[in-house]
């Protein structure tokens, strides 16, 4: 295909190491800088020009970096991959320690409040698409973020109550926002786990607001990584999982999103849970199925109900229908 031909040439006359890879499904590959991301292309900086790529023909869109962990962090390349959706990053990482993970990735973990109480979130995409639970969110109408801006070694609440609830799946509960970013802030983004490497034993940790105290770590294992309960497979963890973590990240040592802690057992300690990430990467790429209907929090789409029969009885025959 001429396209394919041109994209790998225009691939090969980049400096490598900027920007990003699009990989297309007709084999070449482009290194280049997103300018803009749309449902349906993205738009990239070639350099010298604008090219618009549709997204039915990229395979992926994958980030190669190196970051520096420093504090006893492990320092090594880190690859994270743009999903198709556009929507979220998965991340291929180094493994690193709490203390380093929490000071890069806290700034991604906000807190979710509405007059019925509070709870966490985290920002999965630079334009300030956040993941929370379902019950955070459930029947309000008033819904705030604050952001944990870090400034030198400090960090700076800033609110918004500019929130748009994009879809919600009450079963799962799981839940995606938008919200309008302050002025000039580009948040940390946090990278989903899509890999099912996860063992027993493997250490954790969460970031989130339990009971109001705000950017609260604790860190634990995975007691089970499947422990069933109507019909749906939790993470078990005996990370501290309190009111307020709900809907906060439960991190591995790589510092990808394994989990999305949702619950605990009332008087028992070291027993708490999380969505795994797997249910979390199906809810956004699927999020059309499960938007969200401003006249009912419990549902997407709204489907008229059928009318009511007036007569008892075996319904008659359907009749075929006439021009």
């Amino acid at each position: 295909m001429m396209f394919s031909a041109i994209s790998a040439a225009l691939a090969a006359l980049l400096v490598a190491g900027s920007g990003v890879v699009v990989h297309l499904k007709q084999g070449a590959a482009i290194r280049a800088d997103i300018v803009r991301e749309f449902e349906d292309r993205v738009i990239v900086d070639l350099g010298f020009d604008l090219l618009s790529i549709p997204r039915d023909s990229i395979l992926e869109i994958r980030t190669e970096r190196s970051d520096a962990l420093g504090d006893g962090g492990a320092s090594g390349a880190a690859a994270s991959s743009i999903d198709s959706t556009g929507l979220f990053t998965t991340a291929r990482r180094e493994t690193s320690n709490v203390k380093a993970l929490t000071d890069e990735l806290g700034e991604g973990v906000v807190l979710v409040s509405s007059p019925s109480g509070q709870g966490s979130g985290f920002v999965i995409h630079r334009d300030g698409f956040i993941i929370t639970n379902f019950h955070v969110v459930e029947g309000e109408t008033k819904i705030a973020i604050t952001f944990f801006r870090k400034i030198g070694d400090e960090f700076r609440r800033e609110r918004t109550d500019q929130v748009e609830i994009i879809a919600t799946n009450p079963f799962i509960d799981l839940a995606l926002v938008k919200v309008k970013l302050p002025e000039g802030y580009t948040p940390v983004v946090t990278a989903i786990s899509d890999r099912d490497d996860l063992r027993e034993g493997d250490p954790v940790f969460a970031i989130g607001n339990p009971l109001g105290l705000e950017r609260s770590v604790s860190q634990g294992i995975i007691s089970r990584k499947n422990r069933a309960d109507e019909g749906l497979v939790y993470l078990q963890t005996t990370t501290q999982i309190n009111p307020g973590n709900s809907g906060g990240p439960l991190f591995n040592l790589r510092g990808e999103v394994i989990g999305v802690t949702n619950m605990k057992i009332l008087g028992g300690e070291g027993l708490g849970f999380a969505i795994p990430s797997r249910y979390v990467v199906d809810f956004l790429r699927n999020r059309e199925a499960f938007s969200y209907d401003s006249t009912s929090s419990t549902a997407g789409y709204r489907y008229l109900q059928p009318p009511e029969r007036r007569e008892q009885g075996i319904a008659p025959p359907l009749q075929p229908k006439t021009k």
